[in-house]
């Protein structure tokens, strides 16, 4: 178990991309970590975009990202709803500021955005946002993940196996 005694916070919000959260989560779970799911209100059934829930731990409120060891992000549409709350963005902020390590995947980048934490990174999502990506600062490569530093992109749901290996590398690094 490689990442066994770790932390991750996984935001969610409605119509987050199923894939995106569950494959991750379970992946991480599978290496030992502790992933707890953080919306904007604790213990609230969130639906994904395909039909499939997910059951949120804490709200953004109640948890203490120096607790924290890492920081996920699914895609679909829930980053344009998670990038309005103050608490996200301040988590995102906090996390970058400490160079854990933040996954972002798909539509996520748009968080990213808000917080205002792309500017000179090399990054990769949903080809729909790569201009707002490059309106951001960010470097935007078509390719199925990258790691900069401590952040780890990805386009789409067909990336997941690449992404998480990137994910589960960069954490193991920085936490080790």
């Amino acid at each position: 178990m490689k990442l066994k005694g770790k932390k991750i916070i996984a935001l969610i919000h409605d119509d987050f991309e199923d894939l995106e959260l569950w494959y991750p989560v379970l992946r991480l779970r599978e290496e030992g970590a502790t992933v707890h799911i953080v919306g904007d209100e604790g213990n609230k059934k969130y639906i994904g975009k395909y039909g499939v829930p997910a059951q949120s731990d804490f709200a953004f409120t109640e948890i203490d990202p120096s607790q924290y060891d890492a920081l996920l992000v699914p895609g679909g549409w829930a980053p344009d709803k998670l990038r309005r709350f103050k608490e996200v963005i301040d988590i995102v902020k906090y996390m970058d500021e400490n160079e854990k390590p933040i996954g972002q995947i798909c539509h996520a980048g748009w968080v990213l955005i808000s917080a205002k934490i792309l500017k000179g990174k090399k990054v990769t999502s949903t080809p729909g946002i790569k201009d707002d990506m490059e309106n951001a600062g960010a470097v935007w490569l078509d390719v199925p993940s990258i790691v900069d530093g401590h952040i780890v992109s990805s386009r789409r749901p067909p990336d997941l196996p690449e992404y998480m290996k990137d994910f589960i590398e960069v954490l193991e690094k920085k936490n080790s």
